[in-house]
């Protein structure tokens, strides 16, 4: 989706497009991050807190309905208000029967030029979760978690059969001439990557349209994509426009490639723990 500044034009843009969704067959179906509006970490600014919805509220009564009535599972991208002066970047699984099967609070928080979250988000608190649902066992990560094999693992370790990463990423408009071409490669590649070395499915769903003025803005590279468990793009969208983007996932795929790719099976799990380490000097 590309969005308005309108918090309730975007939520009735993506209720429109989960039926449509549904209606060809999906069964999960994952909004990009921070939905409601467009990405308001492009400045710091204390009235853009106020964009901020508490759980439940207005996507989770939406959203919930929405999977009751269609019979779907909804995986949905909150700024949530857990309390005063603590919020979060959050992502909500919404089984098919319309109950919440838990949250997700992002837990790798960037700051870069125009990706100011360390302002507004708390770093997530509830670790790295996957949901039983109805149609599969899911794992939602968020954003700037996808180029953190940790969190991949981890969530593939808790038997996760896909990943769903709702993105918000795109390019600064003096860097796409030079660097453009090489940010979006290495951002397919890093979860395609992951897709391969824990053998299950990877789902990105990113936003399009530019935001912001013409020398403070991001242009949003779309390409929402989902990858196979060995690492071969099964669906794609556009960089450019809207699109309800479609695929099938089947377990047995799973099952397939890792009986002829057991990375799981052959891990050293007795050398690792240096990992936990922030270097090793």
């Amino acid at each position: 989706m590309a969005c308005s500044r309108d918090p309730n034009e975007n939520l009735a843009k993506a209720e429109w497009r989960i039926r449509e969704a549904a209606g060809g067959g999906a069964q999960i179906i994952c909004v990009q991050e921070l939905f409601r509006s467009q990405y308001f970490c492009r400045e710091e600014k204390a009235e853009l807190f106020d964009l901020a919805e508490s759980i439940p509220g207005p996507t989770t009564a939406s959203f919930t309905a929405l999977a009751r009535e269609l019979a779907v599972v909804l995986i949905a991208s909150v700024f949530e208000r857990r309390a005063a002066g603590v919020y979060h970047n959050t992502a909500i699984v919404i089984d098919a029967d319309g109950s919440i099967a838990g949250l997700y609070r992002k837990m790798h928080i960037p700051e870069d030029p125009l990706y100011f979250e360390k302002y507004y988000f708390t770093p997530g608190d509830l670790g790295f979760r996957c949901f039983d649902t109805r149609y599969a066992r899911v794992a939602p990560l968020v954003c700037w978690d996808q180029w953190y094999p940790e969190a991949a693992r981890l969530a593939a370790l808790g038997g996760a059969q896909v990943l769903f990463y709702p993105t918000a990423i795109g390019w600064h408009p003096a860097e796409k001439a030079q660097f453009g071409a090489a940010q979006h490669d290495a951002w397919r590649t890093i979860q395609r990557a992951h897709a391969i070395a824990n053998g299950l499915y990877v789902a990105a769903i990113n936003r399009v349209g530019y935001e912001g003025t013409p020398e403070q803005g991001l242009e949003f590279w779309g390409a929402s994509f989902v990858a196979d468990p060995f690492g071969q793009v099964v669906a794609e969208a556009s960089s450019d426009r809207e699109e309800t983007l479609i695929a099938e996932c089947d377990p047995r795929r799973i099952e397939e490639v890792r009986r002829n790719w057991p990375f799981l099976r052959d891990r050293r799990i007795d050398a690792y723990s240096p990992i936990c380490s922030r270097v090793i000097d």
